[in-house]
């Protein structure tokens, strides 16, 4: 009991630490800086870019005694979520958040929510390993997760979205089930701990006026939310390949050939900006909150809002691949923003809506970009306090989920949590085979093994091997479907069945089952010894029985 409430109180210390550093880094990068540098002439405005990049990739360079760290925050945590030999330092921090703070604070067209998520999780890691004796394995990696959570809460101060976001974005398809209530506690005491220091800020990314938004929603509403979405995922299906494209010109050409190159196209951008909308659009993550009063303004035209549109891509794209850091959640929120707008003007929806599809836009641009569907619904809910939103945010997120495909903004997400868990196995694959088993030979008719094998023991699939126990492949049920009934008695199961597979050894890991099994599409698969008889099988219940196991045990 003891331990079990010095966990708990850990998960808040987190929440707290995160909290003040996340309300310091705001502070200096938005209070100080970027309401500086927006006050200043447009001289000074289109240096600012340049010059907060230069810092940023000069101070990344000096990190580590002269061993440069790399740009990316959030991540970071994804990387550290899935890899557990991969340390988040606490020595690298400092650096990465003077980077981000020169970064945002100087116009760059990025988010802080980056490395506010590189903060909590660094801390949450960094406790998890100086308390060793009282986390397992399984709880450290929920402090990494109570730390991302954390950082999100605070910077956005949306404690729901903080939980969800920190679960849905280590996959593309799957939540960390077992991380939500330290997410919880810690999300929850890092934005009491930021409101206290900051006071509750008035002006939220997005946050909207009651008066603009349509409580309630018809027809209209929900076809245009299923538009916006199916716009969004396209467009965030490009989005995610200009980044990942930006992100490898940042690792393999001259850091200082792309930074002079970023600092010149963000110097332009700015000087653009200007002469097409009289405002710095191409600056910070919103320029603060100019972008969302420019948009939500309804006698902008529709050519005016695909040129902004264009120019947050190229000027985020830019500032990837010339080595800034800042995060990629805003500027994912504010194309969607911008794409819902346009959705919103080609329908015609008049003034009462003008902010209806926006907000909608900025859930399944999220969703798509980053693949946390909930989190982005979310988000919208909390920081306009309208939860109006939720029911068509949900069928855009939905529709944009689909038509993004595998896509991602993230190198480090992964598919399930499930997987994750199969490709980190090193134990052998005896703790994962049945050695008790039944299979079927090359000469039975299909009729045989429907009826006689595969459907009085409710099993799919079945390994074939002849009369000395030698493997010769996976018959399916499914195979069989395709040959017509009346030839079943008639055609053996070597006829459909799949042979050109390598069985597993029994020196093989867990791990090279599962792989090997998802290559080949199959749920079972045959273990042989060094004569090439089979003496056993592994198949995909047995292995999550495997992962229940191991989750239970805490991992032990």
């Amino acid at each position: 009991m003891r331990n079990r409430i010095l966990r708990f109180g850990t998960y808040a210390a987190v929440g707290v630490v995160t909290g003040l550093i996340v309300a310091g880094i705001v502070v200096l990068a938005e209070k100080v800086l970027l309401e500086a540098v927006l006050h200043r002439s447009l001289l000074q405005q289109a240096c600012a870019p340049a010059l907060g990049l230069w810092i940023a990739v000069l101070v990344l360079r000096r990190a580590d005694s002269g061993n440069p760290l790399s740009p990316s925050t959030s991540e970071e945590y994804i990387r550290g979520y899935h890899d557990k030999s991969y340390l988040l330092k606490v020595l690298h921090l400092p650096f990465r958040l003077i980077a981000g703070i020169a970064t945002v604070g100087l116009g760059g067209a990025a988010g802080l929510e980056g490395p506010a998520i590189y903060a909590g999780a660094t801390t949450g890691s960094a406790i998890q390993r100086r308390l060793s004796w009282l986390f397992r394995d399984k709880d450290g990696q929920a402090l990494l997760v109570a730390g991302a959570a954390a950082g999100v809460s605070a910077i956005f101060q949306a404690p729901a979205t903080g939980v969800l976001f920190a679960l849905e974005s280590p996959y593309k398809g799957d939540l960390g089930r077992r991380a939500l209530l330290p997410a919880l506690l810690s999300s929850a005491s890092s934005y009491v701990t930021f409101v206290l220091v900051t006071g509750l800020d008035d002006d939220l990314p997005f946050e909207v006026r009651t008066d603009l938004v349509r409580v309630g929603f018809g027809q209209r509403e929900l076809v245009g939310a299923a538009i916006v979405g199916a716009l969004c995922g396209a467009a965030a299906m490009a989005f995610s390949r200009a980044i990942k494209g930006a992100k490898h010109l940042q690792q393999t050409q001259p850091w200082w050939m792309v930074a002079a190159a970023g600092s010149v196209i963000a110097a332009g951008l700015v000087v653009l900006s200007d002469v097409l909308f009289n405002a710095p659009l191409s600056m910070g993550p919103t320029a603060e909150g100019q972008v969302l009063s420019w948009v939500l303004n309804p006698n902008e035209t529709l050519p005016m809002l695909g040129m902004l549109l264009a120019i947050r891509i190229v000027a985020t794209s830019t500032l990837i691949a010339s080595g800034g850091v800042g995060g990629v959640f805003i500027p994912l929120a504010v194309l969607g923003l911008i794409i819902g707008r346009i959705v919103g003007g080609w329908i015609d929806v008049g003034v009462e809506s003008m902010a209806f599809f926006p907000f909608i836009g900025v859930a399944a641009f999220l969703a798509a970009g980053y693949r946390t569907p909930l989190a982005a619904v979310m988000f919208v809910a909390e920081s306009t306090g309208a939860p109006a939103f939720v029911v068509p945010g949900l069928i855009a997120v939905a529709v944009s989920q689909v038509v993004v495909g595998r896509s991602s903004v993230s190198d480090y997400q992964r598919d399930t949590r499930v997987g994750h868990l199969e490709r980190r196995f090193q134990m052998p694959i005896t703790s994962a085979m049945r050695r008790e088993f039944k299979t079927v030979s090359p000469t039975d008719s299909l009729s045989e093994f429907v009826w006689g094998f595969a459907f009085p023991r409710k099993q799919l699939e079945a390994v074939v091997a002849d009369e000395d126990g030698q493997f010769r492949g996976i018959v399916r049920v499914s195979d069989a479907g395709v040959v017509d009934q009346d030839q079943w008695v008639a055609t053996p199961c070597s006829d459909i069945m799949i042979g050109d597979l390598t069985p597993a050894r029994l020196s093989w890991t867990v791990r090279e089952a599962s792989e090997f099994m998802e290559n080949a599409g199959v749920d079972i698969y045959p273990v042989v010894d060094t004569a090439g008889r089979v003496v056993g099988v592994v198949t995909d219940q047995s292995i999550v029985n495997v992962v229940e196991l191991l989750e239970e045990t805490q991992g032990g």
